[in-house]
């Protein structure tokens, strides 16, 4: 645990239910669905009194301002992130979404702060349901169209949390979670069983993201002190509008940073597709089948400098500029993934106080001495001549803060004694004992 130096397609209750995953601590292995509801008992999942609201009453103007909210968000991490000459991929949405499941149980300082660095303008009684309406919206995405893989479109997202076998949750944090992000409380043994209550929230993740995403809890993420960890996991699948013919794929040169040239796949095509051009970029806006998500290809002059200066006034810029028009593109083959511990990006962001001790989560337990210990996000591309596959999920470790260790001291030697009145500070007596026996 560091310390800073410093959706759409969500599974129904009654899936939840008959798909929890217990571990050995569960005395019967096949509970049925009415008897995995108690909080005692690990593999069981604990309903909220409210379902999800399918049909969320949320003005439009609400959801555009989560949206500029979640993309300024999205360029505030990017230019604290994209440091050095690696490749990257994150998705600014599923690390909102896990926050802001974490947000509704922030009070006071940590609220404020969390609320500034994500850059969530509503208040929190608006911001949820806002959130529900947008992950609704994306569900409704994509129906009959192809996946890349000849399959069907897929967009989904799922949520979840999951709690220490006995611990008190506020229903209100857990009514709030059902309402607007479908998600159950999934019971674990975090303080005797780690590995396995890892292993489960890791399963969960690989099986929501078709198994790109694997192990988003590391060895040793889970301590016992831990007591929720918060989850968010994105898969999408999706065939291009207009497809490049694998036979015009060949190798060409791709420039790195550093001016060295490396041969790979150029995938070459040509379609009445999205351009623009501005001071410093041209842009290419490539439809998914369907017409309803599209990839945004930026190529910068000085992709360095644009790290620095991207915000989203300069992408709305960017988005102003497309055009339809008839374009030969060139673009590269690739796949990869990126592997990103959020904690210090975040602090940077301007939210410190949610990973110290002096964190205020009591709107999670009623009471508060909770701590975001690590939020841990995983993030997989693959674009080639069919269309892309992305996922990414975030975990969000929730800690208890423990007890100081116990003090020892001897007076075996020599000391001070002072007598003081508390309420004024006044000093009534200074004494040495050197030697108790005189």
């Amino acid at each position: 645990m560091r310390r800073p130096s410093l959706p759409v397609a969500l599974l129904p209750l009654s899936l939840l239910l008959a798909g929890c995953t217990l571990d050995s601590a569960a005395p019967d292995p096949q509970p049925s669905p009415s008897a995995c509801r108690d909080p005692d008992t690990a593999g069981c999942v604990v309903a909220a009194d409210r379902a999800r609201v399918r049909e969320p009453s949320v003005p439009e103007a609400d959801t555009r301002e989560l949206v500029a909210g979640n993309t300024a968000f999205a360029l505030d991490l990017y230019s604290t992130l994209a440091g050095g000459g690696s490749n990257l991929i994150y998705s600014p949405y599923s690390v909102s979404s896990a926050l802001a499941m974490t947000y509704a149980g922030a009070r006071g300082e940590t609220e404020a702060q969390m609320m500034r660095a994500l850059r969530f303008t509503l208040p929190q009684e608006r911001l949820h349901p806002a959130f529900n309406a947008l992950d609704l919206a994306l569900a409704s995405r994509g129906e009959g169209a192809e996946g890349q893989d000849g399959e069907g479109f897929r967009l989904n997202v799922a949520n979840a949390l999951w709690g220490q076998v006995g611990a008190s949750i506020a229903p209100s944090f857990l009514d709030v979670l059902a309402e607007s992000y479908g998600a159950g409380l999934h019971v674990v043994d975090f303080a005797q069983a780690p590995d396995q209550a890892r292993g489960i929230i890791n399963g969960w993740v690989a099986e929501r993201t078709e198994d790109r995403i694997k192990d988003i809890l590391p060895e040793g993420a889970i301590q016992p002190a831990t007591r929720l960890v918060v989850t968010n996991a994105v898969y999408f699948n999706a065939a291009w509008q207009f497809p490049f013919d694998e036979d015009d794929t060949a190798p060409g040169d791709f420039t790195l940073l550093d001016g060295t040239a490396v041969s790979v796949p150029m995938m070459t095509g040509g379609a009445q597709v999205g351009y623009g051009e501005g001071d410093g970029f041209q842009a290419l806006e490539l439809p998914y089948d369907g017409g309803e998500l599209s990839m945004v290809l930026v190529l910068p002059s000085d992709i360095g400098a644009r790290g620095a200066e991207m915000d989203r006034e300069w992408l709305e810029g960017v988005l102003a500029s497309l055009g339809t028009r008839s374009v030969t593109m060139t673009l590269p083959r690739f796949k990869f993934e990126s592997t990103l511990d959020l904690v210090e990006p975040l602090v940077a962001r301007g939210m410190p106080i949610a990973f110290t001790s002096l964190a205020d989560f009591s709107g999670i337990d009623g009471q508060g001495g909770l701590f975001i210990g690590d939020v841990l996000h995983k993030a997989f591309i693959s674009v080639d001549e069919a269309g892309t596959e992305a996922a990414a999920a975030t975990a969000v470790v929730i800690i208890e803060r423990t007890a100081p260790a116990p003090a020892t001291i001897r007076f075996d030697r020599p000391f001070l004694f002072f007598i003081r009145d508390i309420a004024t500070g006044a000093i009534l007596f200074v004494g040495r004992v050197v030697d108790p026996t005189q």
